[in-house]
């Protein structure tokens, strides 16, 4: 997907069932494993919608950045954007939202929405710097199936 020295050399390419344990341990160290959130099942919840959008982006062969993306035939979604503590400020996250929003139009997405926590303001700024604005909106949830915390989820069970 992409690749050369205009994008810090990274390579954006779909998730492979090989990144688990590199993905997860980058989603840990950027904050993004909740309790009440298990990445394990995420990763294989995903893997059954649309798995051709969940980009990893790849530099040395190592996984620096990720994204799940998705659409529902009326809004897209990203969700678990994540970049590499020690490769922030490359713009390796506004690549991965480029490649994220040319999927998405390429499949008629009208609208993308992504969902921060409302503390993160460095965050926020990053999305308002590629053009998102806050819309006029609550965001409810309600959890359907419980995640047990992802301490507690049996080793054997997390592929």
């Amino acid at each position: 997907m992409t690749g050369g020295p205009a994008d810090g050399g990274i390579r954006i390419r779909p998730f492979d069932v090989a990144d688990t344990e590199p993905v997860v341990a980058l989603w840990r160290s950027a904050g993004l494993v909740v309790p009440w959130n298990d990445p394990y099942r995420d990763i294989e919840r995903k893997l059954t919608v649309q798995p051709e959008l969940f980009l990893v982006g790849e530099s040395d062969g190592a996984v620096v950045a990720t994204a799940m993306v998705g659409y529902d035939g009326h809004r897209g979604w990203v969700n678990y954007l994540a970049v590499d503590l020690d490769r922030r400020g490359e713009r390796l996250g506004a690549l991965l939202m480029a490649e994220a929003e040319r999927l998405l139009a390429e499949r008629g997405c009208p609208k993308l929405n992504l969902q921060v926590r409302s503390t993160n303001a460095g965050v926020i700024a990053f999305y308002r710097s590629l053009g998102y604005q806050a819309d006029d909106v609550t965001s409810l949830g309600k959890r359907l199936i419980p995640d047990a915390p992802a301490e507690a989820v049996p080793t054997g069970s997390r592929r």
